[in-house]
């Protein structure tokens, strides 16, 4: 946690949003007399000049505002124009909950923030889209190719959405998104140049709820191409907290990724635009689950990777293959290693397969759960599904000889924490919103 860097802004301001006819949208917001101005690029030749695109629009500059937001962090918030009570619930919780590792890791407690403006109605538009062409957010990893390998089943016109805030595109998703072979709707993100440096400026800085922001992206995406859905890829261990507190709530990483975020955001969809469903195919799946169907889909071992030092922003600063150390790649490697062989993995992993590394049993087993700990701040399984993924693993023939299993094993045992039985973890459950089916 660090020290505090400034005093807390006195209040930040919505102020405006422009969507052109050719798909350029710009987001302004003011902290204190400071203006930002966040840009996108969105996919071209799409039906930017209609109501139904300018609500969605609306929907983007409500989520993208939390970067801006967070500079500061001060306890009013004043949305320009209007805003409806559902609309202002919403962006209690996207700050409350969405910047709760935020404020935990800044030493802030932001849970008297306060979103006024004077009160406007809502009317839901119409948009013009098929439900039979969904479009699917995709990040090249196990979970978005899974997606995508199902939804095409049912629904061969599907696409795929990239963002990117970059102009040099990130490898790992570019080849996944090429073994897929559907077309890709892209959009390009322009951060405002005094967010990017916050360091430099003395601005807090931290996690904000991303996933929240390209959800709403892709729904305006979707909109002006006529897709009538977006098909997120957010698995049942996303809305499971950590033990840490800030703002009065639990910290949960994976906040924009989780139930609560879906069903909110959905009802805040509904009362905007009608005619595009939202909603995540993996809700009531486990990563086990997940896990299981893509060890069959060889086609991507070879490209996808997870490690997020392949996703930073400077392209100069991204690793080229997996870095087999860090938190995402242990999970990755765990959860798979029921399903693959040493030899498979060995070779995803480009001979750094973090099982085969006894330095990192303690990471393993922050991701088991260990009294006192907490599981990681990452996009990573539950500890419960951890832990059966160890006891599958180590049963496998050809991870006999492997120490780092054997020890977590033993640890898993000797601790008695609770380990969900496989039945549970390759069956659906819980809340979902997958149309068609009962929850």
């Amino acid at each position: 946690m660090s020290e505090q860097q400034r005093p807390r802004g006195q209040e930040f301001r919505y102020v405006d949003f422009e969507l052109t006819p050719q798909g350029e949208l710009s987001c302004r917001y003011a902290l204190d007399g400071e203006t930002f101005v966040e840009r996108f690029d969105l996919a071209p030749d799409g039906a930017y000049d209609t109501a139904a695109a300018r609500a969605a629009a609306r929907l983007v500059w409500l989520l993208a505002g939390v970067s801006y937001y967070k500079t500061g962090a001060p306890a009013r918030i004043v949305v320009e124009g209007g805003l409806s009570a559902l609309e202002r619930d919403f962006l209690h919780q996207l700050y409350v909950e969405g910047l709760a590792e935020f404020a935990w890791r800044s030493g802030l407690d932001i849970s008297d923030v306060e979103v006024t403006g004077e009160e406007w109605s809502v009317v839901p538009v119409p948009a013009a889209t098929d439900p039979a062409r969904p479009l699917i957010p995709f990040g090249g990893g196990i979970d978005s190719i899974v997606v995508v390998d199902e939804t095409v089943r049912s629904f061969p016109d599907a696409a795929l959405f990239v963002a990117n805030t970059s102009d040099v595109l990130f490898a790992p998703i570019e080849d996944t998104a090429a073994v897929t072979g559907l077309p890709v709707l892209r959009a390009r993100r322009h951060l405002d140049e005094k967010v990017l440096a916050s360091r430099q400026r003395g601005y807090f800085n931290g996690h904000v709820p991303v996933t929240g922001v390209l959800s709403a992206v892709a729904v305006l995406t979707a909109v002006a191409h006529g897709r009538g859905q977006v098909v997120m890829s957010n698995e049942h261990s996303a809305s499971e907290p950590t033990a840490l507190r800030a703002n009065g709530t639990l910290v949960n990483h994976q906040w924009s990724k989780g139930l609560d975020f879906e069903r909110r955001f959905r009802a805040l969809l509904a009362a905007t635009v009608t005619g595009v469903d939202y909603y995540s195919a993996l809700r009531p799946y486990s990563e086990l689950w997940v896990a299981e169907r893509f060890a069959g889909l060889t086609g991507y071992h070879p490209v996808f990777r997870s490690c997020n030092k392949a996703f930073y922003v400077d392209p100069e600063s991204r690793l080229a293959q997996w870095c087999g150390e860090c938190d995402k790649c242990c999970f990755i490697d765990l959860i798979l290693a029921p399903y693959l062989s040493r030899d498979q993995l060995d070779a995803i992993f480009t001979g750094r397969e973090p099982l085969e590394q006894p330095r990192l049993e303690g990471a393993f087993r922050d991701l088991l759960g260990e009294p006192g700990r907490t599981k990681p701040l990452e996009c990573v399984g539950d500890e419960g599904e951890c832990r059966r993924a160890v006891l599958l693993a180590a049963a496998r023939p050809d991870r006999a000889d492997n120490p780092v299993l054997a020890t977590l094993v033993g640890y898993v045992e000797a601790t008695g924490l609770p380990v969900p039985e496989v039945a549970t973890l390759l069956h659906a459950q819980g809340e979902h919103f997958l149309p068609g089916a009962a929850s």
